[in-house]
C-alpha cells in the first residue's frame, strides 16, 4: 500500500483513494474526511479562563443548568457558547447522542454499564457515569454491528 500527500495551499482539497474492494479501513477512511468540517477543536470558559478543547480531549459534552458544559479527559468543566444541536453539526461522527442532554466521544468510553434500574450507564476515563436512553442505546448498538 502506498500513501502520497500533498499539500498546496492554492489547490482545492480532494482526497482520492484507490483500493481493490472495500474494507472496514477504507470505511473508517471514508466516515473521517466525510465528518471533518475543518475544525478540530471548540472554545471553552472556565471562570475567567479562555481554552481551545481539542475534541479528541473532550470526554464528553452536556447540558447543566440549561447551560452546555464538555468535560475534558481530567475531569475540569469548560462551559460553550453553542447549543448542544449547533455542536452536533460541528463535531466529528465519534460524538455520539446518549441521552437527550449529552453528546459523548465514542473514544472516552470505556465501558457500558447495566444499572440496577434496567438502564445502561456509560463509564468515561475521567470516572463520570452518565445514563444512555434506550432509544440512543439501540441507534449505538447498530452503530457498532455496522462496524
Amino acid at each position: 500500500m502506498k500513501f502520497k500527500l500533498i499539500i498546496d495551499k492554492n489547490a482545492e482539497e480532494e482526497i482520492i483513494a484507490v483500493v481493490h474492494t472495500p474494507s472496514s479501513l477504507t470505511q473508517q477512511i471514508e466516515n473521517i474526511v466525510c465528518s471533518f468540517s475543518g475544525e478540530d477543536s471548540i472554545f471553552g470558559y472556565n471562570d475567567d479562563e479562555m481554552r481551545k478543547l481539542a475534541f479528541r480531549e473532550i470526554e464528553y459534552i452536556t447540558v447543566v443548568d440549561r447551560k452546555v458544559i464538555a468535560i475534558d479527559k481530567d475531569g475540569n468543566r469548560y462551559r460553550i457558547q453553542k447549543r448542544l444541536r449547533d455542536l452536533e453539526d460541528v463535531l466529528p461522527s465519534c460524538f455520539i447522542r446518549i441521552n437527550k442532554s449529552t453528546l459523548a466521544n465514542e473514544h472516552r468510553i470505556l465501558q457500558f454499564d447495566a444499572a440496577f434500574s434496567g438502564g445502561v450507564d456509560a463509564v468515561f476515563g475521567c470516572g463520570y457515569r452518565e445514563y444512555v436512553s434506550r432509544r440512543c442505546f439501540a441507534e449505538i448498538k447498530r452503530r457498532y454491528k455496522e462496524k
